[in-house]
């Protein structure tokens, strides 16, 4: 099934109305990772909406991703309970050990970094989460435990 058939597929799976823009949108990601760009002109033509409105709505939320993410996602939560706890102490280390900024994906693939504000975990600041999985009290060490974890998954 080509990229286009499931953009289709999940377009059409809800109702042709302005309401359906972000159940579409979380669909999308859920299933392939991302929001492709050809996902824009495909939503708003299915349900009324200008090809703005569909971009406006995927860059204003963090949550939508508009590039491949690597294998893993690792959310590091930005919110004022993990900054008190030392979060950017710990964002700072991840982007250091991963080369990378926020919102940008390891030369290898294997991780794509991206702030979130809140993770629910405020009492075990900081916190991270990699899949489904919440992790709190995260220091450099247990991150850079974490991130061999996570590349070795790879090889």
């Amino acid at each position: 099934m080509t990229r286009a058939d499931i953009l289709q597929r999940l377009i059409a799976a809800r109702p042709a109305r302005q309401d359906s823009l972000l159940p579409i949108l979380h669909a999308i990601q859920d299933e392939l990772g991302w929001v492709p760009p050809e996902a824009t002109p495909a939503i708003a033509r299915a349900l009324n909406l200008s090809r703005a409105e569909v971009h406006g709505v995927v860059c204003f939320y963090h949550h939508f991703r508009t590039a491949p993410p690597g294998r893993h996602v690792l959310q590091l939560c930005c919110a004022e309970a993990c900054q008190a706890r030392g979060s950017a102490a710990l964002a700072a280390h991840a982007r250091a050990v991963l080369g990378i900024d926020f919102d940008e994906t390891s030369a290898d693939g294997a991780v794509s970094l991206a702030p979130v504000y809140c993770l629910g975990n405020c009492a075990c600041g900081p916190s991270l989460r990699v899949g489904d999985t919440v992790l709190g009290r995260v220091d450099a060490a247990r991150l850079d435990a974490l991130l061999l974890t996570l590349r070795e998954d790879l090889q």
